[in-house]
């Protein structure tokens, strides 16, 4: 049965209106300039609604979205055209393994009405994590300002903070991380005068002091193991770096960094020999089976003069997570420095069949490197490739999977070159990647033009995570920190 479903509630009354004069339309054999770029993308079965607006000066637009069952929501707008969240809910949930046949309609003052050639928004039967977590961030470089790490509901518009700075003003924080895309176990670290991590497994929170001795420094980025027993750092100490040229911004460089495991239940960092070497060792991430630890290392580089010679391979080690023993060598599986490029934040797929990274001509902090790009590492046969279907002119950076490994996200400036944001894709069994999308907003063109905040470090989670966060702000301001210990 076809069912059509017409918004707002006014457009049935002004929509026979426009019928004689839409009949009479221009036809374009191109689809219409829309903001974001929703055509042929591919989009879990779970998403928000696609919400868009045209790019250029129409005064009106008739848009009919049609789902594979003959469902169909028709659209009468001046602006933006906004699908509710049910009739959305029931079309992509209609259209799930097919694809939604969107045209657009379009007036403009000197033409009239256009009709453009109609596009497809794809429908993957395969849902995406309900969640995604990110920090908000100004892009400033020497005053924190507000910021905070917020949870975006995907299915929704809603977005509710997991953390604001508001509770420790003058800190920062970063580095969230989750066990498994699970939000019972959760890793963040807050930098400045209230500094420490916050390590939350189930209901408790601990605040830890990850500076030792033997270490050196606070415990940065981390990753866990996927049978939420360990969490793996990179011990940094960084420094930043200003360029004098528009080109180029800002670098931030690592004077020393290492590998370090810390097993929560016993309060002890586990240090091997073959992890705390004079070579730069950073952004570690266990494989799905927990018995491979991969990170990038760069030999060491005098610093700062010689920061563009930094260069950062693709290495792993055995790793046992019975008794925390590591491998007894250390192997190289991208010699990324003798392509003259950099290897930064090695992802694996959940399935074990890829490693995720970004490659940049220099150093490890991508995120201000205009070449970064995504690329592919087949675990299996050891082939490379760049991610083309993904990649733009500007920089792609920190990105993560979905927990079950068909949808990742990636942070791009490929909308305006300053503010990162996140965007989404698929893969599937045979290495096939769809088009990316971006962050579904209520008022798109008016949110991303109008927020002054770069989306940094997202990471699906399947539920929100739900904690005390007087008993955090709490556990913040007491200035109190448990103390870890070292273990060779």
């Amino acid at each position: 049965m076809r069912k059509i479903l017409i918004i707002p509630a006014l457009a049935a009354i002004l929509w026979s209106g426009c019928t004689a004069d839409i009949s009479k339309a221009e036809l374009r054999t191109a689809p219409p300039q829309i903001f974001p770029d929703y055509c042929e993308v591919t989009v879990p079965c779970n998403i928000a609604p696609m919400h868009f607006q045209m790019s250029d000066n129409a005064i009106q637009m008739l848009v009919t979205a049609e789902g594979a069952d003959g469902c169909v929501i028709q659209v009468k707008t001046k602006k933006v055209v906004t699908f509710g969240q049910s009739a959305w809910k029931d079309l992509v949930a209609s259209s799930a393994g097919s694809g939604i046949k969107v045209t657009v309609h379009a007036k403009y003052r000197e033409e009239g009405w256009v009709r453009y050639e109609p596009f497809t928004i794809h429908v993957s039967p395969v849902p995406i994590n309900d969640y995604l977590v990110y920090r908000l961030i100004a892009p400033g470089y020497e005053v924190y300002s507000k910021m905070g790490v917020y949870q975006r509901d995907l299915t929704s518009f809603r977005e509710t903070p997991l953390l604001e700075n508001t509770l420790i003003p003058g800190n920062c924080m970063n580095c969230h991380s989750f066990s498994g895309n699970h939000p019972e176990k959760m890793s963040i670290h807050v930098r400045g005068e209230l500094g420490g991590t916050i390590l939350k497994t189930g209901d408790k929170i601990e605040m830890l002091n990850t500076k030792t001795d033997e270490t050196g420094g606070n415990c940065v980025y981390p990753y866990w193991h996927p049978s939420g027993e360990y969490v793996v750092y990179s011990v940094n100490q960084t420094i930043q770096a200003f360029h004098s040229i528009r080109e180029r911004r800002i670098e931030v460089i690592d004077l020393a960094s290492d590998i370090v495991v810390y097993h929560p239940q016993s309060k002890q960092i586990l240090t091997p020999d073959l992890l705390r070497t004079d070579a730069f060792e950073t952004f570690p991430s266990f494989s799905p089976d927990g018995r491979t630890l991969y990170f990038s290392s760069s030999q060491f580089q005098n610093i700062p003069e010689a920061y563009e010679k930094i260069r950062y391979d693709l290495c792993s080690i055995a790793f046992d997570p019975q008794t925390g023993a590591f491998g007894d060598h250390v192997d190289t599986l991208i010699h990324a420095a003798a392509m003259g490029k950099s290897i930064s934040f090695a992802r694996p797929s959940p399935d074990g069949k890829y490693i995720m990274f970004t490659l940049s001509d220099y150093g490890n902090f991508s995120i201000w490197h205009k070449e970064a790009d995504l690329w592919l590492y087949d675990l299996k046969d050891g082939s490379l490739r760049e991610m083309k279907e993904v990649n733009s002119d500007d920089v792609e950076s920190y990105h993560s999977w979905s927990s079950e490994g068909t949808w990742f996200v990636f942070s791009s400036r490929r909308l305006d070159g300053l503010y990162t944001r996140p965007f989404f894709a698929s893969i599937d069994k045979e290495g096939n990647i769809t088009k990316p999308f971006l962050l579904p907003q209520c008022k798109p063109l008016e949110f991303y033009n109008m927020n002054l905040y770069s989306y940094n470090v997202p990471e699906f989670i399947t539920e929100k995570v739900d904690w005390d966060l007087k008993k955090v702000e709490k556990a913040l301001n007491t200035g109190q920190r448990d103390k870890v210990e070292v273990r060779r």
